[in-house]
């Protein structure tokens, strides 16, 4: 593709979050053209071929066949955005990498970690690109947060503590996020995934050892959560997901041998201490870009990437660590140093 020309896109999925997404995206007219979008749903195209028609555009053509489209459309695209149910995720990001197109994936990146070493050799095997679309690691605040602990300003971590509440089991009756072999999991792998996710980033490090206890409150899923975990470097970690609650919010504190900062799993704020008297503080961070904005930037070689698919092998081991223990009532599960993968 001409690069002064628009990036080649296709939709795939074109659910809530995907729409969510498209609102965005057809604000970029002179970066960003959606050529075709992959929706098995009738409703959920119409629903976003309106988007389309609002901006003044013709909509773009609707391939509900992910494999016929990747056929008759692939020599025509540039990236995949792709936006469905947790359990298409890896199967679909292979297909688009191994066609040539740069991926952005929405969280979480896939259902496991054998998947995500998988996704990271075809990443290495094809030379394409692959970002996680996660609100926090996408964050400035989080960004900034992450070089503010790798360069020492708050000393030594000794501690990390986030909590995440929704009424999520609420919000999911009758929804395939309740559906354990499509979703994965339940609140602790949907919206507690913005916690796992970030609370890895923050940390930079690989989780050695995890114990996890859930509540399912009569549904076929996880509701509720708690985590106490231990990093490679000692520094110890815990994590508490109310997903049967009113509302919802977060928080997310890392205690460092110098000071602390407070931030939120999607990045929402971000205030450190270093002392009493003056306790926590805003900082100043860069402005935030959209998620799309963000890929193409990376894309283009201006912006590193803020969720590469290691970050979300991190998490997916964590994941696994987790429903391993929850199984065991607490049991402690030792993490792998790698995984071997036939």
């Amino acid at each position: 593709m001409n690069s002064n020309s628009p990036v080649q896109v296709a939709m795939i999925g074109t659910g809530g979050m995907a729409r969510h997404h498209i609102r965005g995206m057809l604000k970029q007219p002179d970066t960003t053209r959606i050529r075709v979008v992959c929706e098995p749903s009738e409703a959920a195209y119409n629903a976003a071929a309106e988007l389309f028609r609002e901006a003044g555009l013709e909509p773009p053509p609707n391939e509900p066949d992910f494999e016929k489209l990747l056929v008759d459309y692939g020599d025509e695209l540039d990236t995949a955005f792709i936006v469905t149910p947790h359990n298409m995720h890896y199967p679909q990001a292979v297909a688009c990498l191994e066609t040539g197109l740069d991926v952005l994936v929405e969280k979480p990146m896939v259902m496991n970690a054998e998947e995500a070493v998988r996704l990271i050799e075809a990443r290495d095997r094809t030379g394409r690109l692959v970002v996680v679309a996660f609100n926090g690691s996408m964050s400035p605040n989080i960004r900034t947060a992450v070089r503010m602990l790798r360069a020492g300003e708050l000393g030594e971590i000794l501690t990390i503590e986030a909590l995440h509440w929704q009424n999520w089991r609420e919000l999911t009756v009758g929804s395939w996020r309740q559906i354990p072999e499509i979703s994965g999991g339940g609140y602790l792998f949907d919206s507690g995934a913005h916690m796992l996710n970030t609370v890895v980033d923050l940390a930079g490090e690989e989780f050695v050892e995890i114990r996890a206890w859930t509540d399912n409150r009569d549904t076929p899923v996880d509701i509720l959560g708690v985590v106490i975990g231990k990093l490679k470097s000692g520094k110890l970690v815990s994590m508490h997901g109310c997903g049967d609650t009113t509302g919802g919010g977060s928080e997310v504190r890392v205690f460092g041998t110098k000071g602390m900062l407070r931030t939120g799993v999607y990045g929402e704020r971000l205030e450190v201490a270093f002392d009493r008297e003056t306790g926590l503080q805003p900082v100043d961070v860069p402005p935030s870009l959209g998620t799309w904005q963000q890929f193409l930037a990376v894309r283009s070689g201006t912006l590193a990437n803020p969720c590469p698919p290691e970050v979300g092998l991190r998490m997916a081991k964590l994941w696994d660590a987790i429903r391993q223990s929850a199984a065991q009532n607490g049991g402690p599960i030792t993490l792998p140093d790698t995984l071997a993968v036939d």
